[in-house]
């Protein structure tokens, strides 16, 4: 698809959000890039239903399909397979920089943190699908810096019960920080402060 239908979208499917994750969804991408998201196994999301703007707010709301022999229940625990409650943050922010990248911004994302962060559940290996859904309570531009960032308060869902909140998850799309030489050693091979 071309860049500009990428940001008009409000839904995409698995094979979709696949190919954003290895970089061959949008034909004609911006020099910079854009917000785009991990590949298996680290991908937590199977699609987005749903993305939504009004002004600097919006909403984008996805699901995970559940699998009997996912990785993380392989090793998480041996004898108490459970789904790490940290994999369900990393997909609120997965899904909070791909907002960004939906509405437009350019560069690479990085999780910068959340205020509050409550588990009173869990995900089992049983378990058929995990609901994702974020209200994002501003997307922002950064002209002097190029960069943007997003805010949303997301809830985690396994079979229709609430099982985490996320409170003002925030992702800052930045930059030149790309490492898309990896394994080799260059000028963004070293990790540290990103911005000061």
């Amino acid at each position: 698809m071309k860049y500009a239908e990428f940001l008009s979208r409000s839904q995409f499917s698995k094979d979709e959000l696949l190919a954003c994750a290895w970089g061959t969804l949008v034909e004609d991408p911006p020099p910079d890039g854009f917000a785009t998201l991990p590949s298996p196994p680290m991908l937590m999301v199977d699609r987005i239903t749903e993305i939504s703007h009004r002004g600097p707010q919006g909403r984008i709301v996805a699901e995970q399909d559940i699998c009997l022999d996912a990785w993380f229940f392989q090793c998480h625990f041996r004898t108490d397979p459970v789904q790490p409650g940290c994999l369900g943050v990393d997909a609120i922010w997965q899904l909070v920089g791909f907002y960004a990248g939906v509405r437009g911004a350019k560069g690479a994302g990085r999780a910068l943190g959340a205020k509050e962060i409550e588990f009173f559940g869990q995900i089992r290996p049983h378990n058929k699908l995990v609901r994702y859904e974020i209200d994002i309570r501003r997307y922002t531009e950064l002209p002097a810096s190029g960069a943007a960032m997003a805010i949303g308060t997301g809830s985690v869902t396994v079979d229709g019960e609430r099982i985490y909140t996320i409170t003002d998850a925030k992702v800052g799309i930045f930059k030149g920080i790309r490492y898309g030489d990896y394994p080799h050693r260059s000028a963004n091979s070293l990790g540290g402060v990103i911005a000061r």
